[in-house]
């Protein structure tokens, strides 16, 4: 059977269920392996049954070096430790990886960066094609609207969904910087409470709502006198992410070690 081998990294989770369906139905792509925190107990699953599909052959497995060592690029949406160790195995074994692990910290993106040096390495906070187009939208407009629109990012998730701002919310909220010519960091306002006084000028400023099981909406808005423009993001269900995973899986595969993003991917 021919086809670009891919590892799912934390394949019991709903994500990652949906990363190995996602694979299994892609065209070009071949499911190989699937990985699981060591005390799961769907450790020995078909992966396609894991998947809502048919028997595939391959087994869930708690050793990731093993799912690794099966497979040409292995993409990773688990969490930030757990993710960062990845990296250095992926590394280590000289296979690309994908990852759309959000939360990730300074440290664990370091990592990801050192093992880039050795691999083709894929991270993006959002893997949708919709979204990547509209954090160019954004920072156009942030740069077309200039400072008199005053810029705020508002995003909602499900229940169980455990940081804040998203990491789509920054995603786009460094569009909308870049555009002005600004670090993020230095503008950004995601802990308003209590008198807060006028909003200073340049900010951008950050809403986190959770409840129910909202996969993601996220909404930027630029207000100024008389107008307000907003642009916006809705996900139905997390196929989208997982569609992006798999093309950037597949494109990684033809490249040279580097640390890229979506927009590399999608030629953006």
């Amino acid at each position: 059977m021919q086809g670009t081998k891919i590892a799912v990294l934390g394949c019991g989770g709903r994500m990652g269920r949906r990363l190995l369906a996602m694979t299994l139905e892609t065209e070009g792509a071949r499911l190989v392996a699937g990985s699981l925190r060591p005390d799961s107990p769907l450790a020995g699953q078909d992966l396609g049954i894991l998947a809502g599909h048919g028997e595939v052959g391959a087994k869930a497995t708690t050793d990731t070096a093993e799912a690794l060592a099966a497979c040409d690029v292995a993409i990773d949406f688990t969490a930030p430790d757990a993710t960062a160790a990845h990296a250095r195995l992926a590394a280590q074994a000289g296979k690309a990886l994908i990852v759309g692990t959000t939360g990730m910290g300074e440290t664990q993106l370091s990592i990801l960066r050192e093992a880039a040096q050795a691999i083709p390495l894929v991270y993006d906070r959002n893997m949708s094609f919709g979204v990547n187009l509209l954090a160019l939208l954004i920072e156009q407009a942030a740069r077309t609207l200039g400072p008199d629109y005053d810029i705020e990012v508002v995003e909602m998730h499900h229940r169980h969904k455990v940081d804040a701002p998203s990491g789509t919310a920054l995603l786009l909220g460094e569009a909308a910087a870049k555009g002005r010519g600004r670090d993020l960091d230095e503008v950004a306002n995601a802990r308003r409470s209590g008198i807060t006084g006028a909003r200073p000028a340049g900010e951008i400023g950050f809403a986190s709502l959770r409840g129910g099981d909202v996969t993601g909406e996220h909404c930027v808005i630029f207000a100024t006198d008389g107008e307000r423009l907003e642009l916006g993001h809705r996900a139905s269900n997390r196929d989208l992410f997982a569609r992006g995973a798999v093309k950037a899986a597949l494109w990684s595969a033809q490249q040279p070690a580097g640390f890229y993003s979506m927009r590399n991917v999608l030629g953006l």
